[in-house]
């Protein structure tokens, strides 16, 4: 008899299970993997519990049950799905999120969205209660980084949504023969979801009891009454939040970053970049730049291996922003989005009567009427308040397989990752940020490129659009444990390593007196490949007050080479030239952020800031209000 077979759970267990799942549930000999199931199969309540391994039969039981059960629908082309949130839960949900820490950690959190822990497990367990009742629950097994690396990290989840299975299925590597090899007492990530109470279209009842509850100590989250996937796929943000805190103890580091590699077909060479850039700032279309080659467009983890700047994609898919992904913009996403038989699921976007998907700045013209995340939708529908409804939200997703992919670097499963010769931080701004700068060194770029990062809110979270608002490391909404910590942890992770990698600060979104962007969506590859050029030491640069911009010859040679495209002296200097006012409001910005929102956070650095801002204020004696390309010259 299998030693489990005498856990208390297990009668409960084999009543709520076929013969089947307590099998595969029972082989992996993982005590805590079966505590953690009874436990909350015993809390929650469900009628039943499937228990998934690694095999397509189980892969292709949850996409059934998904569509059999509404979650999902088919579209016209094969393999192609749409699932709705309801009509307000469209995005994460940072008032109903919250790190679960120890009541002495409180007041180092600032806003980091903490809640004593005891009373957030409390205030979940009597929501969970009895909350899958009526439901089958679904275990899965997941792996975040590639599997029986020096990066993986084991993920247990039970959801009583088929879609949010289906979901992680497409989105990370299965992981019921990683849990087969992993050594006794070997720590794994957990999660509970359950959608809650449905309406009559399969929507989330009881928002107002809508929790995303993150317990740092004992490394589980528990998600209640919500359906949007930026809230209920547990090993996507909330695996996130807690591998943040893991690393932060460990030595390594967890960051919202893309990795992707830049080609170089003339040298015939490939140099790898990760990328930070708030949601809906450009960064899925900066890893899927045609030409390139993505490895992953969300997460990644570094480790110093052997002295090597390694990062690996944490996930094997993407839950990316559909808005204007279009065939000019987008190409590559957008043909991949067309290709019938891959399997895609969208969300929140308009199935018209074709019943095929349409969204917002797609390129192509919608239908008239459909259905919406409003429900049956036509032109000129209002809400309560009188606005009109667009056919589709502006945060509506698509999931999909990273392999299908024609532009996939195969390096995106290698176990050690890949060596990283650049980090970009992307912001959004229309007025401050040139479109592209390097940093003296490693250090400075951490606190004056990445601490001070900036971005217009977008709908990617509930609440108003359109403000500025602080992203440090383009992480805010997912730092765990205090902010000057986990500065310093980055600042740190690059000790003993032996080529540390550039940093460089982007913006795409300079604009014109008239409010028109100064550059195509494209640009972005010329900056990219001027780095590229700077980290092989091919190309000079112009120093300014906080860094190194490009030469006007060498971004002109690119875009000819690049585009076919002539790039004036008179566009470039006003992309490039310093703008010294708002750039001393963004450090006093930051400096306001910092003394609110990260109690710990070292004088040293608040020193910088400050010492930085005078030394602007200076310049602007000398220079005037802008300083242009070139001009330059410290004393």
């Amino acid at each position: 008899m299998p030693r489990l077979d005498n856990n208390r759970f297990a009668p409960l267990l084999k009543d709520k299970m076929s013969a089947e799942s307590y099998r595969k549930l029972i082989e992996l000999d993982n005590e805590s993997l079966f505590m953690f199931v009874g436990e909350y199969t015993e809390l929650c309540e469900p009628d039943s519990v499937y228990i998934c391994d690694d095999s397509d039969e189980d892969a292709e039981y949850i996409r059934q049950n998904s569509l059999r059960g509404g979650e999902e629908k088919p579209l016209a082309k094969k393999g192609h799905t749409i699932h709705y949130d309801g009509y307000d839960d469209q995005g994460r949900a940072p008032g109903a999120t919250k790190n679960l820490v120890a009541k002495e950690l409180l007041p180092l959190m600032g806003a980091l969205l903490a809640k004593e822990r005891e009373e957030g497990l409390a205030e979940m367990r009597e929501i969970l209660k009895g909350i899958m009742k009526g439901k089958q629950a679904i275990v899965k097994l997941n792996c975040e980084g590639p599997t029986q690396s020096p990066f993986s990290i084991a993920c247990a989840q039970i959801t009583d949504s088929f879609y949010v299975a289906h979901s992680e299925d497409l989105l990370y590597r299965r992981g019921y023969e990683h849990f087969r090899h992993m050594a006794p007492g070997e720590r794994f990530f957990r999660f509970v979801h359950s959608a809650g109470r449905l309406d009559e279209n399969g929507n989330s009842i009881d928002l107002d009891k809508r929790r995303i509850y993150q317990d740092l100590e004992d490394f589980i989250v528990l998600s209640a009454n919500n359906q949007y996937a930026g809230n209920s796929v547990g090993l996507k943000k909330h695996a996130m939040r807690l591998a943040i805190k893991l690393s932060g103890t460990q030595g390594w580091l967890c960051e919202h970053m893309f990795v992707m590699s830049v080609q170089n077909e003339k040298k015939g060479r490939s140099t790898c970049f990760c990328g930070a850039f708030p949601s809906a700032c450009g960064k899925t279309a900066t890893a899927m730049l045609p030409g390139e080659k993505i490895i992953g467009d969300d997460i990644a983890y570094f480790r110093n291996i052997n002295g090597e700047f390694r990062a690996v994609n944490v996930e094997n898919g993407i839950f990316g922003i559909i808005k204007d992904v279009n065939a000019d913009d987008d190409p590559l996403i957008f043909k991949t989005l067309q290709t019938p038989g891959d399997e895609i699921i969208f969300s929140n976007v308009l199935t018209g009567p074709d019943n095929e998907p349409y969204w917002l700045g797609m390129g192509v013209d919608h239908p008239v009427y459909g259905w919406s995340y409003s429900g049956k939708w036509f032109e000129g529908k209002t809400d309560e308040q009188n606005n009109p409804i667009p056919f589709a939200h502006s945060n509506a997703r698509y999931t999909l397989r990273l392999g299908y992919l024609e532009n996939i670097d195969p390096a995106y499963n290698d176990k050690n990752g890949v060596v990283v010769k650049g980090i970009i931080y992307g912001g959004r701004d229309s007025d401050t940020s040139v479109p592209i700068e390097e940093s003296p060194d490693w250090k400075s770029g951490i606190i004056l490129k990445a601490c001070t990062l900036e971005s217009e809110t977008t709908s990617a979270v509930i609440g108003k659009e359109g403000e500025l608002a602080p992203q440090p490391m383009a992480n805010l909404d997912f730092i765990s444990y205090p902010i000057g910590a986990y500065i310093t942890n980055n600042i740190r992770f690059v000790e003993g390593i032996e080529k540390v990698p550039r940093i460089y600060a982007v913006n795409y979104f300079l604009r014109d007196e008239k409010g028109h962007f100064l550059t195509h969506k494209l640009a972005k590859k010329v900056w990219l490949h001027w780095a590229e050029q700077r980290i092989h030491n091919e190309v000079d640069a112009y120093r300014t007050p906080l860094g190194f911009i490009p030469k006007y010859e060498d971004l002109k040679s690119l875009f000819m080479e690049i585009f076919g495209e002539d790039f004036s002296e008179a566009l470039y200097k006003k992309l490039f030239k310093f703008r010294i006012d708002p750039w001393i409001a963004k450090i006093s910005r930051t400096v306001r952020f910092y003394t609110h929102a990260a109690p710990d956070c070292p004088k040293e650095y608040f020193d910088i800031w400050k010492s930085t801002a005078h030394k602007l204020t200076a310049l602007k004696e000398r220079y005037g209000r802008y300083i242009e390309p070139g001009a330059y010259r410290e004393k």
